[in-house]
């Protein structure tokens, strides 16, 4: 027999919890916003195989030999390697988290299972790489990435607290500092013209 917990401190307790999972989302959302250097191509080794499906196969040769003298000779090779298992992998144990899928194709390349889930141009190829790099982040699944930094950092808080304020202000009607009844403007603003 399992017995509920419906005391008054629980629900605030889930509640806290709620407003922090919130607020740590936030957070990491507005550090996204604010850092756009977070999506630099070293990130491709987070995904090499998402990476190679949504912006390598878009790449100019001149682009990609420029990202290869970027990354090093040691680069390269790690990346190479990272895709290399990523394939292997992908085929063994699909991830659940992404929205993307893999398959063997006839000449044994990692192919995608539909066709929408390729994309039709560079510019949408940096999007949905953008978008899933992203989630990846918002979830706390980049394993390389320092969360603590973010996650405890109220300088990250001023779209919330700016929203509060703005709502706080909203619903305010002016009033007198020292109201002892009703007053009516009458005379001049109080502001001197110099």
């Amino acid at each position: 027999m399992e017995l509920c917990d419906d005391s008054p401190n629980s629900h605030q307790q889930e509640e806290s919890e709620r407003t922090k999972r919130i607020r740590v989302k936030n957070r990491r959302k507005r550090y996204l916003d604010t850092h756009p250097d977070y999506f630099n191509p070293s990130l491709e080794l987070a995904d090499p195989l998402l990476y190679d499906r949504l912006i390598r196969r878009f790449q100019s040769p001149s682009e990609r030999e420029a990202e290869g003298r970027a990354k090093g000779y040691s680069g390269i090779l790690e990346a190479d390697i990272m895709r290399s298992e990523a394939k292997l992998e992908a085929l063994a144990h699909p991830d659940p988290n992404s929205t993307l899928t893999y398959r063997r194709g006839p000449n044994g390349e990692i192919i995608a299972e539909e066709k929408d889930e390729v994309p039709l141009s560079k510019e949408q190829g940096m999007e949905w790489w953008r978008h899933e790099m992203g989630m990846r982040f918002l979830r706390g699944d980049d394993t390389d990435f320092d969360y603590k930094e973010v996650d405890e950092n109220e300088d990250l808080d001023d779209l919330e607290e700016q929203e509060r304020q703005e709502a706080y202000f909203e619903d305010e009607e002016p009033t007198w500092a020292f109201d002892d009844g009703e007053r009516e403007l009458t005379g001049e603003t109080g502001i001197q013209d110099f």
